[in-house]
């Protein structure tokens, strides 16, 4: 065994204590609390998380530029390396990004009591979404890590889908049992990322709806796909395209918009019918675009933090990645 991986497992030893302490203020605590009052602890703490997280704002800074486009497209920024050096407008939505995390998350374990209630007072979905969902049984839902990413499914629950989505392991065996038990308060199916092809798949026979996220590095070891992402290569789940064609169902890119009054609404972006999900590649592609755009329009809603793009494809990846496109804009 390295060093470096002997220090990586000493360091989540070290960390396993604090993130129970950490869960079980948040499922004793923020599910006892009025929503106001959530909502202000949850600022307080992403405060002082933005203070302490220096590795995690540079991230977040570089992650930005990429968005708005002041990073080239190719370029390689070594974390260690970069200064953290905000504008003022910079610091303003990277402060905004943390504030949002920390809403979606308090969110999350808020909605463990009286969840039905709860969400039907922190969230609504505009008259399109309602109707698609009516028309559609069952149907494959796809966002990212955009406003509170928590609250799309279980919108689409109360409005008469049964929902299943996929959490990764955190922590622990049991901190996970605890997150998951947590999440499902509602009535939402949770599965494992790891196995989850087979009972996403029955579900969605059985007439049950997909909720899945895909913006974040899927390695294409473990069934990701290079698409361009703020043009940049980027390796992402396939696992939407890939159910819908199964399925023969569609698709609806959607993304919930944080209100003032710390209320979220889902807006559609998009619908994928299931006829245009055979090329698995480029519905990928289209459901990033997608996503992509929303973030251009609101970067403070996205999760900045987030080593996003760390993964780096090979000459060979670069090259089928280029022939896609290319077959893409000849079609």
């Amino acid at each position: 065994m390295t060093l470096r991986r002997c220090m990586k497992d000493a360091g989540r030893a070290l960390r396993l204590p604090f993130e129970w302490l950490g869960i079980l203020v948040g499922v004793l605590v923020f599910s006892f609390l009025p929503r106001r009052a959530m909502l202000k602890l949850c600022d307080f703490l992403s405060s002082i998380m933005y203070a302490f997280d220096l590795r995690g704002r540079k991230y977040a800074l570089a992650n930005l530029r990429i968005v708005l486009g002041r990073f080239p497209a190719d370029g390689i920024y070594h974390i260690r390396l970069f200064p953290y050096d905000p504008t003022k407008a910079e610091e303003k939505i990277i402060r905004r990004s943390y504030r949002n995390m920390g809403r979606a998350v308090g969110h999350a374990f808020w909605t463990c009591r009286c969840a039905k209630s709860r969400v039907e007072k922190s969230g609504e979905m505009e008259e399109r979404c309602v109707r698609f969902l009516a028309e559609n049984k069952p149907a494959v839902t796809v966002s990212g890590h955009i406003g509170c990413w928590e609250i799309l499914s279980q919108l689409a629950f109360l409005n008469g889908h049964r929902m299943m989505s996929v959490a990764k392991d955190i922590g622990t065996s049991g901190m996970t049992d605890l997150l998951m038990k947590a999440r499902t308060s509602i009535g939402q199916e949770i599965v494992h990322a790891d196995g989850a092809f087979r009972p996403l798949m029955e579900g969605l026979k059985n007439g049950k709806s997909l909720g899945l996220l895909v913006d974040q590095v899927v390695s294409p070891r473990k069934g990701g796909i290079w698409v361009r992402f703020f043009g940049r290569p980027h390796p992402v789940s396939a696992a939407p395209a890939f159910f819908a064609a199964k399925g023969h169902v569609p698709i609806v890119v959607a993304w919930s918009r944080p209100l003032k009054d710390g209320r979220y609404r889902c807006e559609m972006l998009d619908i994928i019918e299931s006829g245009e999900s055979r090329d698995i590649w480029a519905t990928t592609q289209r459901c990033i675009k997608d996503l992509e755009r929303v973030i251009r329009r609101h970067p403070s809603c996205w999760v900045l933090n987030y080593n996003c793009f760390r993964k780096r494809p090979g000459e060979k990846e670069r090259a089928e990645l280029a022939e896609r496109e290319r077959k893409a804009k000849e079609a």
